[in-house]
């Protein structure tokens, strides 16, 4: 028996769906109540056939990661598992995850990359993550990953005057029971550079950490993910879209079942 939602993706005011065919049954996204669904790069093992793509870009406005230094999707090299993304889906061109790159793919040039996939493509999102310069210069909607400083930042360059439109990733634990929350997103925020320097190595990153260290990867969980209770993240989503955020794009870090609709 499946745990009913607490709120949906849209009761909360997100505006997109990012799933990992890797963790989840994507088939299952078409009860999501978003019109917006984001596919991730898990490596090659979990690239969805081109069917299901179609199937899901027939329900929602659909994009595709393309980690444009990785074979299959390289537009200056072997780009056949980029021809499988359906000519009625966006793009969301990023430099690649190294975790899923080999030590040759790593070596490969992003610039020039980004440069070639984003030719002649009108509906584009570009991944910003260790890229940020070069993002903004290939254009398109600039894709963030959720910080603390996300809010300030994209209202400091609405107040500059950037139009250029921006979407942020949110990995989402609709809940305040911090265990769950630890479980759900403690290793992805572990991950994030200021907050591994602060937990000694051997640390868990999970309901099993314990004292300051459990402290510090909590308050962590809460700036990199939109963790909390619904009412509190609708607040938090609310406050991006004030901020300038024109899309907020959650990542359902429990998988699919706790965010359908009832």
């Amino acid at each position: 028996m499946r745990e009913l939602a607490a709120a949906t993706l849209s009761e909360v005011g997100f505006d997109a769906a990012a799933l990992k065919p890797g963790e989840v049954d994507i088939e299952r996204a078409s009860a999501l109540d978003v019109d917006l669904v984001a596919v991730d790069y898990d490596g090659r093992e979990h690239v969805p056939e081109e069917d299901l793509l179609a199937d899901l870009a027939s329900s929602f406005e659909l994009f595709v990661t393309v980690p444009v230094r990785a074979d299959g999707y390289d537009p200056l090299g072997d780009d056949s598992l980029r021809a499988r993304v359906p000519e009625e889906a966006g793009e969301v061109l990023v430099a690649g995850n190294a975790s899923y790159l080999s030590t040759e793919e790593r070596r490969r040039a992003v610039a020039p990359r980004l440069d070639a996939a984003s030719t002649g493509v009108t509906d584009l999102w570009v991944g910003t993550e260790g890229i940020e310069r070069i993002a903004l210069a290939v254009g398109g909607t600039q894709y963030d990953l959720l910080s603390r400083s996300t809010a300030r930042e994209v209202d400091a360059l609405r107040t500059a005057g950037l139009n250029t439109p921006i979407a942020v990733y949110a990995p989402t634990v609709l809940t305040d029971d911090e265990d769950t929350v630890l479980d759900a997103v403690g290793a992805y925020a572990g991950r994030r550079s200021r907050v591994r320097a602060r937990l000694p190595d051997d640390t868990p990153r999970d309901h099993t950490i314990e004292g300051e260290a459990r402290e510090t990867l909590l308050s962590a969980c809460r700036e990199y993910a939109l963790a909390g209770d619904p009412e509190t993240v609708a607040t938090r989503v609310d406050e991006l879209h004030k901020a300038g955020v024109d899309h907020v794009v959650g990542y359902p870090a429990r998988g699919l079942d706790p965010v359908l609709p009832s």
